[in-house]
């Protein structure tokens, strides 16, 4: 059987625009015809997500399987880096997580787990005509190209074309280019085909030299210089948001504030972009200790670390500052790991997140925690009350209601029927906790959380989230076929 053809997208850097530009083709390809999927080999994010089978991938590859109109399956992501410290990760293969590793033991199983890479992009190439590859990092990163199996080693295995990414909105969009290159052996420099500036600002006309000075330079074609947009929102996998939090001073009269505790170890940061979209309250990401008083309701998210987080949360004063919020009658609600944290214990007696112990949590709700393999990977649909919604859980371990009352009536797991209690609520669901991500996602459960928290006036579309993403990916598609030779890439492959 002829296997699809790939083109690999690889970047001078992180964060340059890889995943939207391989988000934009997938959508772009997908219109014309094609059976499109997305692929990368290798993603380091504790950002991630859950398939309709109930295993875990990165969530910028689920973006990208939603813009080509499939179903995300984890051969588009089979293997998965969720940092848990500075030198260490937990690795989850083709959707399961398997081990801990430090940085040194994981590059000693690189070939290993490049050979299951290689078969599971095999596998989509069997299934589908045209595989969009997408790297990590800088592909020119010369201490590590002998152990790379995602950039150049996989593009050369799969034989595809490659187009080189830049940002020039960080500036130096020359010498990252030819810097690239300079790195590359005369074999690996061959394979780039041409490149795609993104993030440009300004009038585009004035960097018509700039393109023709790289065309002439290299002997490679600029494929498209992308202008920054803002008129839609596409799902990030890393945010500056998230990354540089702003400090608050003060917060603007009249309009109602959310904050959300931006943990170290945050995960799952995209569970509150449909906050982010309401025209209403304004939603801050929290890192330094500041005064809760004045907002509507305090968010603690997932976490990578819970207890690495809850003790971060208690040495800079966040813990404190959390309960005489909720004394005062403030709104907290934690997701995931902001649920364990929230409990009277957090216990991990195999050391899964690092040594073994166990912490107090901040009491605010009647639970405990015991962290627990294997890791808890489902699609669910739930009840709060009488409203229906849809999410996903991702958790390792189990957590023990001891009083109080659960919150969400859970009827459904990874298509299975089902009936179970999650999460837990106190004081008139001013205190809530669940292990569910997503549930913003429904429109009818974000009203009835706002309600609860006394913002019943913020207007909500109606429209399930998908809807609105689906609409985005369609502009984000013609916003790069407006400023990108797309035939000059199909020409590629």
């Amino acid at each position: 059987m002829k296997k699809a053809a790939c083109l690999a997208i690889l970047g001078t850097g992180s964060e340059v625009g890889k995943s939207i530009v391989t988000t934009a083709l997938c959508r772009i390809f997908v219109n014309r015809g094609l059976r499109v999927a997305p692929f990368k080999a290798q993603n380091m994010s504790n950002n991630s997500g859950v398939t309709p089978e109930g295993l875990e991938m990165g969530r910028a590859q689920i973006v990208q399987a939603e813009a080509a109109k499939i179903p995300p399956h984890v051969d588009m992501n089979p293997i998965l880096l969720k940092p848990t410290s500075d030198i260490g990760s937990q690795v989850v293969l083709l959707g399961e997580a398997v081990t801990k590793n430090t940085a040194n033991e994981y590059q000693g199983k690189k070939n290993i787990l490049f050979s299951k890479a290689c078969d599971a992009l095999d596998r989509l190439r069997k299934t589908y005509d045209f595989i969009v590859m997408e790297g990590a990092g800088s592909c020119a990163e010369v201490n590590l190209m002998t152990s790379d199996i995602v950039n150049l080693r996989m593009a050369e295995y799969a034989d595809a074309p490659v187009v080189l990414v830049s940002d020039i909105y960080r500036g130096g969009v020359f010498a990252q280019i030819i810097g690239t290159l300079a790195c590359l052996s005369n074999k690996q420099e061959k394979m780039v085909k041409g490149f795609i500036i993104n993030r440009f600002r300004g009038d585009i006309n004035l960097f018509k030299d700039g393109v023709r000075w790289i065309e002439e330079k290299t002997g490679k074609k600029v494929f498209g210089v992308i202008p920054w947009y803002d008129h839609f929102h596409i799902e990030a996998e890393d945010s500056v948001v998230i990354e540089n939090p702003v400090t608050v001073s003060t917060l603007k009269t009249g309009i109602p504030a959310i904050a959300v505790i931006r943990f170290p170890h945050i995960s799952n940061f995209t569970d509150f972009d449909p906050l982010l979209d309401l025209q209403g309250p304004d939603v801050f990401f929290l890192e330094k200790p500041r005064d809760l008083t004045d907002f509507k309701a305090v968010i603690l998210p997932g976490s990578k670390n819970t207890r690495w987080d809850l003790r971060w949360l208690k040495k800079t004063g966040w813990a404190d500052i959390i309960k005489k919020y909720a004394d005062a009658d403030g709104h907290v609600l934690g997701i995931c790991g902001g649920y364990q944290m929230m409990g009277r214990f957090v216990h991990d007696p195999q050391g899964l997140e690092g040594t073994s112990g166990t912490s107090k949590g901040l009491d605010l709700l009647p639970v405990e925690t015991v962290l627990k393999a294997p890791k808890t990977t489902t699609l669910a649909r739930f009840f709060w009350q009488n409203v229906a919604g849809v999410g996903y859980e991702i958790h390792m371990g189990e957590t023990q209601i001891l009083g109080g009352d659960s919150l969400f009536s859970i009827f459904e797991r990874n298509h299975v029927p089902c009936q179970t209690e999650d999460g837990c609520k106190m004081q008139d669901s001013k205190l809530m906790g669940t292990y569910i991500h997503g549930m913003f996602d429904s429109p009818a459960i974000t009203k009835k959380w706002l309600n609860t928290i006394g913002l019943e006036r913020i207007d909500v579309a109606d429209e399930h989230r998908f809807k609105a993403k689906d609409n985005a990916y369609d502009l984000l598609a013609a916003h790069f076929e407006h400023h990108m030779n797309i035939d000059a890439i199909f020409d590629l492959i």
